[in-house]
């Protein structure tokens, strides 16, 4: 039975799609590959502005992700110290660091209570303005389980890096039966039908992935689903902790000096390359008449 409280990342305002689209792949040119898979099922369908801003990826330039995180209600030094060592649990193989700033820090946590927890992704933390919280950990303090310190806090940092939920791969979606999912969700998480489709049951655009061949139930950015409520009666364990599988793809989006980065596949990443020109250009001009 799923008790724990699940996270709803952040999504930013829509008027803000475009320009942080392009701001990720000014950061990390590949973060718009996958776009001209959406012509290839479609091919009349010419992508806005916004369509290929929902399929951006946002994860952080390959060369070293170092982020600044502050702490925006001043929680005692032994719990920010904890907070930071469960983050920097992704650097036992990436190449990242979060070290703690009180100087215009990029992620900022607070920790609103019946808020949730919640992170917004990756590059998408740059468009928040600043002195407002990029992540929240609903009420968390040295009391709190050290089981939600690896539960959440990892899971929440994954989002920080740029990793989307593992649920939502049509993969483990097509799993799940729509009409318990909305019963259970809505009993547990208070969530209402469209929050859960919008949560669970709707799948991430597969152009917009770069991921494993396969899903990964046991990822730590996979929801806990009870088999109560998938078409088969077998549970998704879901991920308390990084597994073996999220060190290894992570280590290859963000490779420590010296590793051999798992290059993109030839075709995907000569395709990214040819149309980011066109698909900035359309950004830009996107970005020119939302200024107005």
């Amino acid at each position: 039975m799923l008790v724990n409280r699940c996270c709803a990342p952040k999504s930013l305002p829509r008027a803000q799609w475009v320009a942080a689209a392009a701001q990720a792949t000014a950061i990390n040119p590949l973060n718009h590959a996958g776009v001209e898979n959406l012509t290839k099922t479609m091919p009349r369908f010419a992508p806005t502005a916004e369509h290929i801003a929902v399929v951006t990826k946002k994860y952080w330039h390959t060369n070293g992700v170092r982020l600044t995180v502050g702490f925006l209600d001043n929680p005692p030094v032994d719990l920010r110290a904890k907070i930071l060592a469960h983050m920097n649990a992704w650097a036992a193989t990436c190449n990242v660091a979060f070290a703690e700033s009180a100087d215009a820090p990029k992620v900022r946590i607070a920790r609103a209570q019946g808020d949730g927890y919640w992170s917004y992704l990756g590059t998408d933390i740059l468009s928040i303005a600043a002195g407002q919280p990029t992540m929240n950990l609903d009420s968390f303090s040295m009391d709190t389980p050290d089981s939600e310190f690896f539960r959440v806090v990892r899971h929440e940092t994954g989002h920080t890096l740029g990793c989307p939920h593992e649920h939502m791969r049509r993969e483990l979606v097509n799993l799940i039966d729509p009409q318990k999912a909305i019963d259970f969700f809505g009993s547990t998480q208070g969530w209402t039908p469209q929050e859960t489709r919008q949560q669970v049951l709707t799948p991430l655009e597969d152009g917009s992935l770069t991921g494993t061949a396969h899903a990964d139930a046991s990822s730590i950015m996979c929801y806990q689903i009870p088999g109560s409520i998938t078409k088969d009666g077998q549970d998704i364990l879901g991920g308390t902790d990084i597994d073996q599988t999220d060190f290894d793809f992570m280590a290859k989006i963000y490779p420590k000096p010296g590793a051999d980065a798992a290059p993109a596949a030839p075709t995907a990443a000569a395709a990214a390359m040819a149309q980011l020109q066109a698909d900035n250009e359309v950004l830009k001009r996107a970005i020119g008449v939302l200024a107005r």
